[in-house]
């Protein structure tokens, strides 16, 4: 076994893992490396063509702001934008996109293709080379060693994957494609804790075999919304989703079926994810639900192949091609594609550091559905996340970690290297403590100076950044200077609005606060810009109204902060420590957190247990 080639950074993998974390290190300078088992299969979408959503979009907004590529890539092919949320607060609001599943694939080639210092290659690595606790390089399966002075694994649901339709099992990748076979035993090899997941697909069917006047069809938004906020936000043409429901006939089959169900049958072992379970699984647990909604979703501008959103199923083919035909609009439908389960096999997060390194080997990263997620956002975010520290590595500098009040990814990295997940993690709303802060219509504000400081952000995405943030800043302190008169016109603007009319001049942050006014109104009152950038626009309303809880959110982050900034040393040794529990000893011995903040948030570790660690840590630190 011959050395064939160098490089600083290897990505196995190039889903959107692999994608994100190629790209950034490539961008940054690295001689870089992608290996997957076909070329052909890049960023492809195997489940859902669609970007973005509640928590989901935050990420994508972040992913952007640090310099990545889903973002300008959804941009670019999607079919479909909406704003999810809208009548909610801004915490909770988030873009979502469906998009052309093939043009998107077809788009991040294009963009790794013209990347500089990356090389895509086709190929299946079996094993990883560790010398003395040091990654050293990869083997493909055909015997070829590449060195490397780090290794990003991103294999997503390919890792010893196998695929589950009824009674039928094979061996496979999602789609029938290849599975990456090897590298678990390698793994175990290397010491490494390994689990096994599940997760599915519903039928696709033709399109021309659908009646849509029997559905109800979902319009996407006229405002063009745009998750970068370097794409053209010219208005584009968009294709119609369409929603229908399954009846009571749709559930006698699948429960006539559930001997049959794979799910229910012990031939699926592995756990699936909570928040998008099969529809059998929906039917069981939800025995009083008359119906469940189902959206037909177009995949692309170029086919009439439709995804069946909400009829997930690994049931036998026939059994599904009968439920498809149950539910109202699909009575003639032809199925292209039966719907699936699919095992494979993960890493236990825990055995990473919040850098995305693992802590047994040196120099060997993991991002994506490998630590145990699901999605393609926290894929995406987590390759980029693994892809800039792979290269901070290589440069000897310091690694970038977000913390929980920085970033959806750093909820989503630090819930994964501190809890762990017992099923296949989705990032969500409710699991960000900060969510005010953590806006998605702020994400550039918050993270874009962190892309420029690794290398990420380039000359032209830092000049219009600084001209929305500098926009923003301007337009913010020109309001607080700004005293509205109760002139005719004000006072006609604020009737029409079905709020109080002013009796004396009042600030119009003031009136900005009053939740029937927008700053659109103010634009009617003579007061606002009507020339300004909706981006703009958006965040000084929300910076405006929502002043006192941010301020809140921020001493809330200031008092946490400080038990951040207390470091734990990596040799600590928990086991001699009295005082601990014994529970909290195994924990922190486990996890081996890198600060207070991290120990508090591991599951079993109680609050005496971090009080006891704060002051031994403290008497070590006086007596030094």
């Amino acid at each position: 076994m011959g050395l064939t080639k160098a490089y600083d950074v290897i990505v196995v993998g190039a889903g959107h893992a692999g994608v994100e974390a190629a790209l950034a290190a490539a961008r940054m300078g690295l001689q870089t490396a992608c290996f997957t088992t076909n070329l052909d299969n890049i960023a492809m979408m195997n489940c859902n063509p669609s970007i973005g959503g509640p928590a989901k979009g935050h990420l994508v907004r972040e992913i952007d702001a640090l310099g990545g590529q889903m973002g300008l890539t959804a941009d670019q092919t999607f079919l479909q934008m909406r704003l999810l949320n809208s009548g909610k607060g801004p915490a909770v609001q988030a873009l979502r996109a469906q998009t052309d599943k093939r043009a998107y694939a077809w788009t991040m080639r294009l963009a790794m293709e013209r990347t500089p210092n990356l090389d895509l290659k086709q190929g299946m690595i079996q094993d990883i080379v560790v010398e003395d606790g040091q990654v050293q390089g990869v083997v493909t399966a055909t015997g070829l060693f590449f060195a490397a002075k780090t290794v990003i694994l991103s294999t997503g649901t390919y890792l010893h994957g196998k695929t589950i339709v009824g009674e039928v099992q094979r061996q496979a990748g999602p789609s029938g494609m290849a599975p990456a076979v090897g590298l678990t035993a390698n793994l175990v090899r290397l010491g490494f804790a390994v689990g096994r997941f599940k997760t599915g697909t519903p039928p696709r069917i033709d399109g021309r075999s659908v009646d849509y006047d029997a559905m109800q069809r979902q319009e996407g938004d006229s405002e063009p919304w745009r998750f970068s906020f370097m794409s053209p936000r010219e208005p584009r043409k968009q294709l119609p989703c369409w929603l229908t429901y399954t009846n009571a006939r749709t559930h006698e089959i699948i429960r006539n079926n559930l001997h049959r169900a794979p799910l229910f049958t012990g031939a699926i072992e592995g756990k699936g994810p909570r928040y998008c379970p099969s529809v059998e699984d929906k039917i069981v647990r939800f025995a009083d639900k008359e119906s469940h909604q189902i959206f037909l979703e177009p995949e692309s501008w170029d086919s009439t192949e439709m995804y069946v959103l909400g009829m997930s199923t690994s049931l036998p083919e026939e059994v599904q091609i009968e439920a498809v035909r149950s539910i109202r609009g699909f009575e003639q439908a032809e199925l292209l594609r039966a719907g699936y389960a699919i095992e494979y096999d993960y890493l236990l997060s825990t055995q990473l550091k919040p850098s995305l390194e693992t802590k047994r080997v040196r120099g060997l990263f993991c991002g994506g559905q490998i630590n145990g997620t699901s999605g393609y956002e926290e894929a995406a975010a987590q390759g980029l996340l693994a892809g800039m520290n792979a290269a901070r590595y290589v440069q000897g500098r310091e690694p970038l970690v977000l913390s929980r009040s920085e970033a959806y990814i750093g909820v989503l990295i630090d819930d994964l290297v501190t809890k762990g997940s017992p099923e296949p993690y989705r990032i969500m709303t409710s699991r960000a403590e900060y969510r005010l802060m953590l806006r998605q219509d702020n994400a550039h504000l918050r993270l874009t100076q962190k892309g420029r400081d690794a290398g990420l952000v380039d000359d032209q995405r830092w000049e219009v950044f600084q001209g929305l943030r500098d926009a923003i800043a301007e337009e913010h302190g020109r309001l607080a200077g700004v005293v509205v008169a109760p002139g005719p016109q004000v006072q006609a603007v604020l009737r029409e609005a079905g709020t109080a009319e002013l009796r004396t001049g009042a600030p119009a942050v003031q009136l900005l606060r009053r939740p029937e006014l927008h700053y659109d109104h103010l634009v009617a009152m003579g007061v606002g810009r009507g020339d300004l950038d909706r981006n703009v626009v958006q965040e000084v309303e929300t910076l405006i109204k929502y002043e006192g809880y941010i301020h809140k959110e921020i001493e809330q982050v200031d008092r946490v902060r400080r038990l951040e900034a207390k470091r734990i040393p990596e040799w600590f040794d928990y086991t001699g420590l009295r005082g601990l529990s014994t529970e909290g000893k195994e924990k922190l011995a486990a996890i081996r957190p890198e600060t207070i903040g991290q120990a508090s948030r591991i599951a079993g570790v109680s609050p005496a247990d971090i009080g006891m660690l704060m002051v031994y840590l403290e008497q070590r630190r006086g007596s030094h």
